[in-house]
Formats: C-alpha cells, structure tokens, sequence
C-alpha cells in the first residue's frame, strides 16, 4: 500500500492520457484443447467490461469473499477473478500456489468464502475429496463454474452439497474476453443447470447453420458472438484471426447451440468434437451427460476414434467414483435402451485421470490420439 500512494499522481494521470480503451493490454493464450494455443490479444475495454458484468451477475459486493483456484495467468483467473474483484471491492482469496481441493475447501471455510470458481474438474475433485463433509461451507452462495462443459448432475451437487444456492454457469471464450452467456440466481433451477443461461449485456448473438444462414430458434447450429468482448484478433496471426472473425465483425466460436424461445442457450457440443458414425451425426455431450447420471460413474469423456467400417466409433473414457466397482458391459447394458444404439461407447476405458491442460480442461485429441495408436497397434498383433 505505501508504494502505491509513493508514485506521483502526474506521472499516473501522464500515463492514462496516452492509453486507449482500444489499446492491446493483455495477450491471453487459449487453452489449446484442440491443438496449438494461440494468442489471443485483448483490449482495456475487452477485459474491464467482462469483468464488471461477470461480478454484476453475481451480485458482488465489497462485502463479499471469492476464493479464485483457477490459474490467474487465464482468462477466468485473471478477468473473471482479480479483475472483477478489483472492480466490485470484492476481497480475493488465493488457497494455494496451484489448484489443491483440500486447500480451497479449507480456505472457504477458514476465510468464509461467499464464492468460489472452478472448472467442472475442480468442483468434481472437492466434491469427491474424503473429507469432504468435514468442511463447514455455509457461508458460500454464489461462484461460476465455466471453462469446459458443466455436467447437469454435477451442478446439482454443487447447489446442495456446497451451499452454492446462486452459483452461476458461464460460457465464452479466451477470444471474447471470456464471458458471452452467464445463468442468473433468479433463472429457474432447470435452465441454471442445465443451460449457459442468457447472453451477456451489450453482446450479440446468432446460431448459423454450415451454410452461414441464421437458424430459428430451436435449431442447432454454430453459435456466434459480437460486441465489445471480441478480441483484436491473433496476435502476428492474420490468416487465423480472419479464420475467426468474419467481416462483418461476428466471432466464430466453433460451438454447437441451440437458443430457446427464452433466449436461453444450451451448448450440445464442439463442431470439431462431432463424430460421425456410419452417416450419423453424434455429440460427445450428450453422451456424457447420461453416464454422469450413473452413480458410481463420478466423470466421463467421449470422443470419436478411427473405424475401417463406420468411419468413425465411440469411444469413452471413464473415472469411477471411489470404491466403485463397473465393467464395460455394466456401462454398455446401462446405456442399453436409454440412449440410441449408435451412441453406446463402442470402446470402454477406465482410468484414474485424463490429460488436462494447466487450466484445467481436458485434452480429448491427446486421447484420441493415444487410443487411435492403441486400437491400430492391436489390429496389428491380430
């Protein structure tokens, strides 16, 4: 505090005259799930915003405690978190050096925090820590779970077992700043957990089917967004950024959406996740969606591998919850008559985790990847 008041205030106010709302402040790198991270370069008015409306959807006051365990040199730590913070008066809670669930349950409740972030891992791994019913968090009621799709039964676990009755859902991008669509405490409990919710203030929004046109509502299709939040473009990367913002300003998210007649948005799934098996189109979304409804199944993730016969098949990595005990036909009889045919995981693995980037997001071409080499190399022995 005594360095900040040494500064000049001449020197301060010389320095702001020669900044631009528009100027490049922050070069954010994306999280590169799908292949190599690029840098997505950010404005003063991109990230401010965000992050006043991001806190505003929160309701956060200066009386108000968030516990940020997400990486601050990302989006959602630094934007989303320290800016929103600072802008709201909102004191920030730092648990540990890098995410720790021990360490975030133990600090909201030391700190008694009244929010805490995570990304669905995050919230997966607090929820299923030992411990877990240990820890006093009544004092939480509000935080955003974003950065990867937010499993519904995961959600509803999070607002009885955490005390988060006004945790929010977030969706966006590095590109834009991050936040596009955020759910509200007053949404009804069905759209909370099981959409984005509503688009942000002062952005726009249309769902364009793959000949470009705008789709009517109902209709799936690649979300896109305009406004204040889109980023300048790729930084030295003009063939990217114009891969990405078409002319007339809208940012390609490379999501699949479909916006209801409440102007709710629910995102089914990645355009470059879409498998196709044998003519039909699949969403590894959905798919992931019912295994979570199985009890002693605590996270799933589906994607497509290589198939001579269908061109593509389904593939599903499991995490069991503790002590639990499945086999592949267990999953596939469970799947059985409840899911189409063409949907039921061709291929089973169980594991005890899954390639993450550092923020926390899983990489689904590192498992393609690696059960592509696997499923080739037994073809061979055979």
């Amino acid at each position: 505090m005594q360095n900040g008041q040494s500064k000049n205030p001449r020197q301060l106010d010389a320095i702001q005259k020669n900044l631009q709302v528009d100027d490049a402040i922050n070069i954010q790198f994306t999280s590169g799930t799908t292949g190599a991270p690029k840098g997505a370069t950010l404005s003063h008015k991109n990230i401010l915003n965000n992050a006043m409306f991001t806190g505003l959807a929160q309701n956060f006051k200066d009386s108000d405690k968030l516990c940020v365990p997400v990486p601050l040199y990302h989006c959602f730590g630094m934007v989303m978190g320290i800016l929103a913070g600072v802008l709201h008066g909102t004191c920030i809670v730092l648990a540990s050096e890098k995410f720790n669930p021990a360490a975030v349950l133990e600090a909201v409740q030391q700190e008694k925090c009244t929010a805490v972030y995570g990304v669905p891992t995050m919230f997966i791994a607090m929820l299923d820590h030992p411990d877990f019913d240990t820890f006093d968090l009544t004092s939480l009621r509000t935080g955003v779970m974003a950065g990867a799709p937010c499993p519904i039964e995961v959600m509803k676990r999070v607002i009885a077992d955490m005390n988060m009755s006004e945790v929010t859902i977030g969706y966006g991008m590095t590109e834009t700043s991050p936040i596009s669509f955020q759910t509200s405490k007053d949404d009804p409990l069905d759209k909370r957990v099981s959409t984005v919710g509503r688009i942000h203030p002062h952005v726009e929004v249309k769902i364009i089917d793959e000949q470009g046109n705008t789709t009517k509502r109902g209709i799936k299709g690649e979300l896109c967004t305009r406004g204040y939040s889109v980023m300048k473009g790729y930084w030295n990367d003009e063939d990217k950024t114009c891969d990405a913002i078409d002319a007339d300003g809208w940012m390609h998210t490379g999501d699949l959406a479909v916006i209801d007649d409440q102007d709710y948005c629910d995102i089914v799934g990645r355009v470059k996740d879409m498998l196709i098996r044998g003519g039909e189109n699949i969403f590894p979304r959905e798919i992931e969606d019912f295994l979570f409804t199985h009890p002693d199944i605590a996270e799933a993730q589906v994607f497509g591998v290589n198939s001579e016969k269908y061109g593509e098949e389904v593939c599903a990595w499991i995490r069991l919850s503790p002590n639990a005990n499945l086999s592949e036909g267990d999953v596939k009889a469970f799947c059985k008559e409840q899911i189409s045919h063409f949907k039921i995981p061709r291929f089973i693995r169980f594991v005890d985790d899954f390639p993450m980037t550092v923020t926390g997001k899983v990489k689904k071409n590192v498992m393609r990847d690696m059960m592509n080499k696997e499923l080739q190399s037994q073809s061979s022995s055979s």
